[in-house]
């Protein structure tokens, strides 16, 4: 078995002619910034590298200095569309052995609970509150020129 057929990240990325727009917001040097599928925030977005790597250390130099920019830029889109106070970016692993970052929007109404790492109740609840596929997609749309234009 290959990591294609292993991991969800691979398998996605094997696949990136037919992937949705909240799948593939941008592709910028070696990431793919798609919007998390099973979260009830919309603009949770997750940084996925395109190739299978973990752990975090075993980035490239280049991989990993376009993170940064990545992640500022989408930061900045996010909160031009959503109003956001600010947004989290966070690498944890050990979910899904495929290196990722979080960009998670703290909208300003956000309940203190919520805040922080508490932000991760938001997701992996029922599927009936997840942001639906139509509105990750309307997001996508709205967010990749601005986030192309700061990266360019």
């Amino acid at each position: 078995m290959n990591e294609h057929e292993t991991c969800y990240p691979c398998a996605r990325q094997a696949e990136l002619d037919d992937l949705p727009p909240w799948e593939q917001i941008v592709r910028h040097r070696g990431w793919r910034l798609v919007h998390a599928y099973n979260t009830c925030l919309p603009g949770w977005l997750v940084a996925v590298a395109e190739r299978h790597v973990d752990p975090f250390s075993a980035l490239t130099t280049s991989e990993a200095a376009s993170l940064g920019p990545l992640v500022r830029a989408a930061s900045t889109a996010l909160a031009d569309e959503l109003g956001c106070a600010r947004t989290y970016m966070i690498v944890l692993g050990e979910s899904v052995d495929h290196v990722h970052a979080h960009v998670v929007p703290r909208m300003p109404d956000l309940a203190e609970a919520q805040q922080g790492l508490g932000v991760f109740t938001l997701l992996d609840r029922p599927a009936t509150e997840w942001v639906s596929e139509a509105e990750r997609d309307r997001l996508a749309l709205a967010l990749r020129p601005r986030i192309r234009e700061l990266l360019n």
